[in-house]
Parts: C-alpha cells; sequence; structure tokens
C-alpha cells in the first residue's frame, strides 16, 4: 500500500481504536459481467482494522463516467401537443349556435 496522505485522521466508524486516513487504492466494480478496475482511487483507511471507505465525491464522478448514457447528448422530451377542443356554444334554450 501507498504510505497516508499528511494530515489528521478521523476515527474510524468500524472499531472505534484507529483513525481513517486518506490513500489512494485500486477500486474493483463489476459493470454487467465486467471486471473495471480503477488505479489510484481515493479512499479512507483505518489504521488499526483496515476499514476502507471510498471517497464519496470520488465515486459520484465514477458512477458519472461508467453511465451508459455518458457522452451522449441528453434526451429531449417532446412536449405533448395541445388539443384544442371546439365546443358549440350552447344557448340558454338549448340550442346549437
Amino acid at each position: 500500500m501507498q504510505e497516508p496522505i499528511a494530515g489528521p485522521g478521523v476515527p474510524c466508524t468500524e472499531c472505534q481504536v484507529g483513525h481513517m486516513h486518506r490513500r489512494y487504492l485500486t477500486f474493483f466494480t463489476y459493470l454487467d459481467e465486467e471486471l473495471v478496475t480503477v488505479p489510484n482511487f481515493p479512499a479512507w483507511v483505518c489504521d488499526v482494522c483496515g476499514r476502507r471507505e471510498y471517497d464519496t465525491r470520488a465515486l459520484n464522478q465514477l458512477v458519472l463516467i461508467l453511465s451508459p448514457n455518458a457522452g451522449k447528448p441528453p434526451r429531449r422530451r417532446r412536449r405533448p401537443t395541445k388539443r384544442i377542443l371546439h365546443r358549440d356554444k350552447v344557448d340558454r334554450t338549448g340550442k346549437v349556435e
């Protein structure tokens, strides 16, 4: 593993003993049936129990990149056509004008 980035760590949510330090790891995920690896992915790692929490901002960016619609122009929604109903005018006596 790489050396942690300098700076104070936050307490570990798993063991409550260690501190989470930011490191760069290889992230693994499946996209359909394909294994995708992302090197140098930011994560928080506990120095005692080894718990990993991946950086949420980086995960959100990765989800956008791996989206099936990435790079495609946004789909425009067609506005429904307004139908104008012509009603016959009826006077007080019930006759159509």
